[in-house]
């Protein structure tokens, strides 16, 4: 069985990203799938949605952000789950058939970061994998936490090294996955008057950083006013969970 498997933890995102979520791959996957999320609060998510416990990672609460949580998919067991698993980001607005993503060869493909071109960091908003295949990255980890974080920013970019040394480092297509801050908007002052465009033959549209994709339905202005978002429509029509 294939598996679209997501993680909710903290507050930041609201359980209807998980259900928008949810119902963005019933409408562009057909392959039979599950569909699970990780999490240590449940409150609020629609009840067709395969609920399993945040797998746990010792992280000092004090520590910024870093997105370290999602290195528990590689452990050697990752619940009650087999086979292929496509992780998915709550931040992301699908808007074409998530099949490819499963038929594209490769053990191990990640979106190519944008902020970083001349480096091999991938973006880990979309990543696919074998389950319980690269129990050594979370081990490693977990070991070698503090020399780790001061090596890597965050987890993508120490899972990007973990796989290219294993030699099965690829990327998706490039046109699939857009970022919605770098593909989408207007540079300052065009960006008062042009609403985002949506980005051609794209299949997934990341929305890292800010604004998200609520912010975008409705409209969204930057601390320094720099960057603007109109209200997007092909957001609206395309982020919903019906």
């Amino acid at each position: 069985m294939d598996n679209i498997i997501c993680m909710k933890w903290g507050t930041k995102y609201p359980p209807h990203y998980v259900n928008i979520l949810a119902a963005m791959v019933r409408r562009h996957l057909t392959r039979p799938h599950r569909f699970v999320c990780f999490t240590e609060d449940a409150a609020g998510l629609n009840p067709e949605i395969e609920v399993r416990p945040l797998p746990e990672l010792d992280i000092p609460p004090h520590l910024p952000e870093r997105g370290w949580r999602k290195l528990t998919v590689f452990g050697e067991k990752l619940a009650d789950l087999e086979g292929t698993a496509l992780y998915l980001d709550l931040d992301i607005v699908i808007l074409d058939s998530l099949e490819p993503f499963f038929e594209v060869p490769g053990e191990f493909r990640i979106i190519k970061d944008w902020d970083f071109p001349q480096d091999l960091i991938g973006n880990s908003s979309v990543f696919r994998f074998e389950i319980g295949q690269y129990p050594d990255i979370l081990d490693n980890f977990i070991k070698n936490r503090e020399s780790i974080r001061q090596k890597h920013r965050n987890e993508q970019a120490y899972l990007s090294y973990a796989i290219a040394e294993k030699g099965i480092l690829d990327y998706w297509p490039e046109e699939w996955c857009r970022s919605f801050k770098r593909s989408c908007l207007s540079r300052f002052p065009k960006c008062y008057f042009t609403v985002p465009k949506k980005p051609k033959n794209a299949k997934i549209v990341v929305f890292h950083g800010n604004p998200n994709p609520d912010t975008a339905v409705k409209g969204w202005v930057g601390k320094y006013g720099f960057r603007v978002v109109r209200p997007t429509p092909w957001v609206r029509e395309n982020w919903r969970g019906s």
